[in-house]
This record gives C-alpha cells, structure tokens and sequence, in this order.
C-alpha cells in the first residue's frame, strides 16, 4: 500500500487525461489518493472526481492565496460540502506570507474558519504554511484551546521547531517531493527524525515533482519515487515505510475507507 495524500487531479497537467494519471499511479502501487480543492467552486468537480473511483478521495476548503476571492465563505457552506461521504478532509488552508496574494488578515480569518469547520465536522484539517511559522503556530494552538481538532502539515517545508510544534498539538506531518531535492538539506534533516507514526507522504501533484522526475509534470505515481528516497534517508524498510504511511492516513482521515 502506498498512499498520495495530497494531489490535485483537476489542476492543468492532469485533469486533461486524468483517467491515465489515475491509471499510472495504480501501476505505481498507489492504493489511495487525496484530491484536495483550493476554491469553492472547484468543490462539485472534486467530489465528482472521487465519486467515479473508489480509490480517490476528496477534501473541501479555500487555499490561502484564494481568500480574498472568499470573503463571503460561510462556515455552514463549509459544513455542508463536508458532510459528503467521499469528503474526507478540510482544506487546503493556512497562510502563505510569501506570495501574500490574500491579504494577512483576511488569511488568517479564512484560517480560524476552517478550523471551526474541522472542530465541527471531526474531519481532519489541510494545513498549508509558507514564511509564516510564528502566525500558524500561534493560531493552532489558540484555536486547539477552544477545543479540539486534527490535521496535518501539508508538504512540510518549515523549520524542526514548527515540526516540534505541530507533533505537540497532535498534528501529522507530510513530506512532498521537495524532500528529493538535493538542496533540501535542512528538511532532509527533519524529516530523518520525524517520528514514523506521524508521518505521511504526498506529491502535491501537479508540482513538485521529486527526483528524477524534476521538471515534469507531477503526478501521483511519483509518490513512489519520494516514499523510496524517504525510507533511504530515514533508513527503513521501503516496505515499513509504505505500511506505516498508508495505516497513518486511514488513522488520520478515518472517514476514508481502504
């Protein structure tokens, strides 16, 4: 079993011929695949897309980028796109302070709201952080404070201290393709240590595509080619790796079913 927890299939480069993309990443070994929204109305074609394979699942949730377009976005509107059998998660949420195409504050807002929408519906959060450390931990852990909630970071690229941080409020952490690149040496050095029960594997495909693959178009499949690199640098078992990542989203998003 080998699982890409997240991926976008109705993203260009893939959407085009994504029955084949879905086709390839089986040959790969790829058992599950999480199909993650980053609009509202990207929402009914995401769900269509789990609908029709019983091997892809869906998420509901506004990017950061994507906030200012949203400001509208009520939390009972999040709620209900969740209730769906084949959505599994909330998200992809969280700030990115780098490309700042939403303004700050109307990220983080975005942010505590779907959050409420995880502490209501019991589905896992999608959290995406990006130079902005300080701000998401301090909003994870006021918002863990009134009350409770699970998640992941997604395509973890921050430091060991938010790693820290993220393990101590519960969080499972997620490692793209970026980790193959042979300038990732601080994230190599994370991600050594990152405890096995804890951690899942991912390509955010259509990006990031791993060694050898950079410069292509990411896809699914190439999950592999991370998970292999991935139990080399932590030195385990391919075989470990797999089982323990695959047990870990089913724990984590316990809505999907194997």
């Amino acid at each position: 079993m080998l699982i890409d927890s997240h991926c976008h299939l109705n993203y260009k480069g893939l959407v085009e011929d994504q029955q084949a993309v879905i086709e390839r990443a089986r040959a790969a070994g790829v058992t599950a695949m999480l199909n993650i929204s980053t609009r509202e109305r990207e929402w009914a074609d995401i769900i269509a897309t789990a609908e029709r394979h019983p091997d892809v699942w869906a998420s509901v949730g506004i990017h950061p980028h994507e906030a200012d377009d949203h400001g509208d976005l009520q939390l009972e509107r999040l709620i209900a796109a969740a209730s769906h059998p084949k959505v599994v998660a909330i998200g992809e949420t969280g700030l990115d302070y780098y490309y700042e195409h939403s303004d700050r504050s109307r990220q983080q807002e975005s942010f505590r709201l779907h959050i409420a929408a995880a502490r209501e519906t019991g589905l896992p959060l999608i959290v995406h952080t990006r130079d902005a450390e300080e701000d998401s931990a301090a909003i994870l852990r006021d918002e863990m404070g009134k009350g409770p909630f699970t998640g992941v970071i997604h395509c973890f690229t921050a430091s060991a201290a938010f790693a820290a941080i993220a393990l101590e409020l519960g969080f499972f952490i997620s490692i793209s393709g970026i980790v193959t690149f042979k300038n990732a040496h601080d994230l190599q050095n994370t991600a050594s240590t990152l405890p096995l029960d804890r951690l899942l594997v991912e390509t955010d495909a259509p990006f990031l595509a791993p060694v050898p693959h950079r410069g292509k178009t990411g896809e699914p499949g190439f999950v592999a080619d991370t998970a292999k690199f991935l139990a080399q640098l932590r030195g385990e078992g391919i075989g470990d790796l797999h089982a323990a990542t695959s047990a870990n989203f089913y724990r984590l998003f316990s809505k999907a079913k194997p």
